[in-house]
């Protein structure tokens, strides 16, 4: 078998092919929240505490000098990540939740009883036959 049969194999299993849906999905989805962060939600606490950015918070390490730009520690963009990332976390938690608890109803449901077996239907048959002489 050839590397690339091996590796169409490899591909088209069904595992392989599902991660890579998720991971697609997941890369569309982390970028909503984060527009939905630094659109949405970010602006009215900057707002709340004082017309405050929070893309433009930072501390100058190193002031520009020339053709240098300035070494700066960008915090305001980490608390924004922070916030992305629980938001993100929160709603996989809730779809985790979700699907388990779906799960959990089809586990709760009752199993339809096993079909008699043909042991037990001639048993019966002879029970029947008997009880009507």
């Amino acid at each position: 078998m050839s590397i690339i049969q091996e590796f169409k194999k490899f591909a088209m299993r069904g595992n392989v092919v599902d991660l890579a849906v998720g991971i697609i999905i997941g890369g569309a989805f982390g970028k909503i929240v984060s527009s939905l962060v630094a659109d949405v939600i970010m602006p009215p606490i900057g707002l709340i505490l004082g017309n405050v950015n929070f893309a433009d918070l930072a501390i100058t390490l190193k002031e520009a000098s020339g053709d240098k730009a300035a070494v700066t520690l960008n915090y305001g963009s980490f608390i924004q990540s922070v916030v992305d990332f629980s938001i993100v976390a929160f709603a996989v938690f809730m779809l985790i939740k979700g699907i388990n608890s779906m799960k959990k109803k089809e586990e709760e449901a009752p199993a339809a009883p096993p079909a008699p077996t043909k042991e037990e239907v001639l048993l019966t048959e002879i029970r029947d036959i008997l009880k009507s002489k």
